[in-house]
């Protein structure tokens, strides 16, 4: 078993970070339907920015350990886990079975990516 080093956790500590922001980014707006679409998308923009000073070195640092296929794979379950709790405990929606199911064969996928065939 390999040991978990800085070079392997850092970088998803990262991508965790900048998911937050651009889940903001793309789904915060949806509390504030009564402002003007142009100044959610400016602010939404000014979200996204912080995202990329996270993502983009994350992508850099995390490519030292892991494929880009496997980096890209770790922002999409992580971008999943922070979409739901957002979802469920800023946006109020509920988590159906079926998000579920949908979610678990998504994470059987990413398995797939990190599994030594």
């Amino acid at each position: 078993m390999s040991t978990l080093t800085p070079a392997h956790w850092q970088p998803i500590l990262l991508l965790l970070a900048s998911n937050v922001f651009m889940t903001f980014a793309w789904y915060g707006h949806l509390k504030f339907k009564q402002s003007a679409l142009w100044l959610v998308i400016l602010v939404s923009w000014g979200i996204a920015f912080f995202e990329y000073l996270l993502q983009v070195p994350a992508n850099r640092m995390g490519h030292q350990v892991y494929s880009a296929a496997e980096l890209k794979t770790i922002q999409e379950v992580l971008s999943l886990t922070v979409f739901t709790l957002v979802a469920v405990y800023y946006l109020g929606e509920p988590l159906r079975w079926n998000h579920l199911l949908g979610f678990t064969l998504i994470a059987a996928g990413a398995a797939l990516v990190f599994a030594k065939f």
